[in-house]
């Protein structure tokens, strides 16, 4: 079992996850902060499942950063 670290934003229609440190693609999403990382879950395994461990990053993300740029 390996630890992912998800990322939840919280929108006006919902909340929004996704993992970082996953080769590929994947989001869930849900009315609520509990459904929303359920639904991500959910997604995670399914594309492990489907693409093999080669989609987990070999390195261990040790911290995340957010921040803001004006572009």
């Amino acid at each position: 079992m390996k630890q992912i670290k998800i990322v939840v934003e919280k929108h006006k229609d919902g909340y929004v996850a996704y993992p970082i440190g996953l080769k590929g693609v994947v989001v869930g999403q849900g009315d609520s902060y509990e459904e929303a990382l359920a639904d991500v879950k959910s997604a995670i395994k399914f594309h492990i499942q489907t693409f093999g461990d080669d989609v987990l990053e070999i390195d261990e993300i040790i911290e995340t950063f957010i921040a803001e740029v004006n572009v």
